[in-house]
């Protein structure tokens, strides 16, 4: 080493390697990529206890080298940008760990949630107010409170430092400011859900009811306006039974369900039947659940094994009904019926290789022919071969000329020995080869 020249940090020079200078890493190498860096990030981290400077060093070099490295990434799946959002945590808490100014912090941080081409800091401060200490919350605080209250701050900024100062009035629960906050901007259902949720955590179920009972009113009046209102609602059974109005909590609970019956709403009512009364309420709820939507149902129904209901519906809905339903709803209640009627679940098999054939996706036509496999089978079993040989004719009038298809398919016809799994080639070419 020549005299004068400082020694690198070997693990500053791991990252510079990781991060592969000048090689553009598409959306399919994205996820490998990242776990690399990842690795790099753990050895860091574990020199917060012992070496804080050094890791607080890293971690900032790490940091920029990732936003020199933004322009080289197909960060599509997010991983990328989530190992950044990673940092910025550990990065604020390894600043804390040395006694970094907090203002300093503060600035440093609101600097780059202002000007950050990449988005990466967007939403910054949902993580942040929960890695920062007292004092360095209430540093972030005043930083921001100087940006909203600027006179030359445009709306849209104002509008902006607002959201981030909830952010810092809910993790604090600062009942009053995040009041104050909202009389000088605009008042929402989601704010009614944060001051509610901080009015519970201080142990006033009364006054966080007052505020879902504000947030229903408001949500109802602009329905589209956030997603609060599932939370609200649900809020509301949880204090309703705090207060010992566990009466009020179920029937708002029977409200919803009945006003959308689906496996979600049902565990949601469930939670708030009495044990000796959970069967009446069963019972209940799969009657109403029978005027509800079709694909809801059979979730249901396969979720609380309700079989005979199950079978009882499958059997009055089309081929063609099915056929419309997400794989995600009928392949679940196939696989319960398969040993056990397989007649029914072998409408189902047929439905879900139906459904891929029509709607000509090609490159899940491995998928359709092992569907249309479990179906034959399941005909099979259940002794209805000729119902298996109305699908093949089906199959063969209405698909003859998807090439990528009926080969394949004509050798499952013939049983021509077991399912094989295709090779890494077919794979390739059924799925991204254009078929017809």
């Amino acid at each position: 080493m020549k005299r004068g020249t400082a020694r690198r940090d070997p693990l500053e020079a791991a990252i510079e390697t990781a991060l592969r200078p000048g090689r553009f890493i598409d959306y399919r190498a994205e996820s490998d990529f990242v776990s690399e860096l990842g690795e790099i990030r753990t050895q860091i981290d574990q020199l917060a206890s012992t070496d804080p400077q050094r890791a607080l060093r890293l971690h900032e070099s790490f940091l920029a080298g990732c936003y020199e490295k933004a322009d080289e990434v197909d960060g599509s799946d997010g991983y990328f940008g989530g190992l950044v959002d990673t940092l910025y945590v550990i990065w604020r808490k390894a600043r804390q760990a040395v006694g970094a100014d907090q203002d300093e912090t503060a600035s440093l941080l609101l600097d780059r949630m202002e000007n950050d081409p990449y988005g990466f800091a967007y939403q910054l401060e949902r993580e942040a107010v929960k890695a920062l200490h007292e004092n360095g919350l209430a540093a972030f605080e005043r930083a921001v409170k100087m940006r909203f209250e600027a006179r030359d701050s445009t709306e849209q900024a104002r509008r902006r430092w607002s959201e981030v100062l909830r952010a810092i009035y809910a993790q604090q629960r600062n009942v009053p400011a995040y009041i104050a906050l909202c009389e000088e901007t605009v008042l929402s259902a989601q704010d009614c859900l944060a001051l509610a949720a901080m009015q519970k955590a201080r142990r006033k179920p009364e006054a966080a009811l007052v505020w879902v009972e504000r947030g229903l009113l408001l949500h109802k009046e602009h329905p589209h306006e956030s997603m609060a209102g599932q939370d609200l609602a649900r809020l509301k059974r949880e204090l309703l039974t705090k207060l010992g109005r566990s009466g009020e909590a179920l029937e708002a609970a029977w409200a919803e369900f009945h006003g959308d019956p689906n496996r979600y709403s049902y565990k949601e009512l469930m939670r708030f039947v009495p044990t000796t009364e959970q069967a009446i309420w069963h019972a209940k709820a799969m009657d109403a659940a029978e005027r509800g939507n079709l694909g809801s149902l059979i979730e249901l129904l396969v979720e609380t094994k309700e079989t005979e209901r199950l079978i009882r519906r499958l059997q009055e809905t089309s081929d063609s009904a099915l056929e419309s339903l997400s794989h995600y709803v009928t392949e679940p209640a196939a696989k319960r019926l398969a040993k056990t009627h397989p007649e029914v679940a072998a409408r189902v098999f047929r439905a879900l290789g139906m459904r891929i054939l029509n709607a000509k996706k090609s490159k899940y036509y491995y998928e359709a022919l092992s569907h249309f496999e479990d179906a034959k089978s399941c005909f099979e079993r259940a002794g209805v071969g000729q119902q298996w040989d109305a699908v093949v004719t089906e199959v063969r009038q209405a698909h003859h000329r998807k090439v990528g298809f009926m080969p394949s398919f004509e050798r499952l016809v013939a049983g021509q020995g077991p399912r094989q799994e295709p090779s890494f080639l077919d794979r390739a070419r059924n799925r991204w080869l254009p078929r017809g």
